[in-house]
């Protein structure tokens, strides 16, 4: 994993399911960060449930988390196991 991947990855870890009051860290919500070429990261996760009535701000808290890190230009996230998945990574990554 490279510095930008380990900072990405504790940055949105850090966000709080609004839910349950937990962070996405300690939930393991965050399934992966990849860092697809220089400034720019890849970030996935998996909500509580398919069916999560907030996965699009779940997925626009991880991205704005992203992007605080110093090193990161663009932010790619992407849901997965939702039912409306291909939607949400759609409107988070346009």
């Amino acid at each position: 994993m490279t510095d930008l991947e380990d900072k990405v990855r504790e940055e949105v870890g850090k966000v709080k399911d609004p839910e349950t009051g937990q962070s996405f860290a300690e939930m393991q919500m965050i399934t992966s960060v990849k860092e697809e070429e220089a400034g720019t990261v890849k970030v996935e996760f998996i909500p509580t449930s398919p069916f999560c009535p907030i996965a699009f701000k779940l997925a626009s808290d991880i991205k704005a988390a992203a992007k605080t890190v110093p090193g990161v230009k663009k932010a790619l996230v992407f849901c997965r196991g939702h039912m409306m998945e291909q939607q949400i990574n759609e409107m988070t990554n346009k």
